[in-house]
């Protein structure tokens, strides 16, 4: 199974988006699995209850600066994620993203972790 559908298969099993794409990449971070769920454990349904930003989007922040943090900023490739997210979902935010206000689902959760695993793996 791919690293996207193991960590659609995560959510599936109850880990918010956060933790989903986060847990996906316990192996290759060295960080144990208990430890990313602790970490990704404030971002169900978006930061803020829906109200600010994907869940997904910040699992994938957090690995990119895992990945990437060397002593200086890595604003633009955060912004970069950003803007590639917002462009593959249609928005960043969870409650845009669900329809929450309009009742038109931009992109349904699955979909958002799959695009979170896809921008890390592909920052290769």
């Amino acid at each position: 199974m791919d690293r996207k559908e193991y960590a659609v298969q995560l959510k599936h099993a109850g880990y918010n988006c956060a933790q989903a794409v986060l847990c996906a990449f316990a192996e290759e971070t060295g960080i144990p699995e208990e430890e990313l769920m602790k970490l990704g454990a404030a971002f169900g349904v978006g930061m803020g209850c829906m109200e600010a930003t994907c869940g997904a989007l910040i699992g994938a922040q957090m690995l990119m600066g895992l990945k990437e943090y060397q002593g200086r900023s890595v604003l633009r490739t955060a912004r970069e994620l950003h803007r590639v997210f917002t462009e593959k979902c249609g928005a960043s935010l969870c409650k845009d993203l669900k329809g929450r206000d309009t009742g038109i689902v931009l992109c349904e959760c699955d979909d958002c972790v799959r695009t979170a695993v896809e921008l890390i793996e592909n920052r290769k």
